[in-house]
């Protein structure tokens, strides 16, 4: 079975349209807890090691964050492109050239 390629605002428009409802009357707050909680528990899955539930808990994370952003009225992938636009956006280089953290 082959797997559709989608854009990331079709990503967001299809979470949008099965949790919207649900979203909305949970609220930006309680999303946004629930987003930190799927990062907490794939920052589980990487000391686990486990591919399968690393893929898992990074699935679950987006879906996550496209509801906090569908909740804010912000399309994911607009915001991206015009941070991240095929550039650092500290020192606009490709690849990066920013000193180490």
């Amino acid at each position: 079975m082959s797997v559709r390629q989608m854009k990331l605002s079709e990503m967001q428009q299809m979470i949008t349209e099965i949790y919207g409802e649900r979203d909305k009357r949970r609220g930006v707050n309680r999303t946004f807890i629930h987003l930190v909680e799927e990062v907490g528990e794939l920052a589980r899955a990487l000391r686990g090691g486990d591919s399968s539930e690393m893929s898992r808990e990074l699935a679950d994370t987006l879906a996550w964050l496209l509801s906090v952003s569908s909740l804010l009225g912000i399309d994911l992938e607009t915001a991206f492109m015009s941070r991240y636009s095929n550039t650092c956006p500290k020192c606009k280089s490709n690849p990066c050239i920013c000193p180490p953290v």
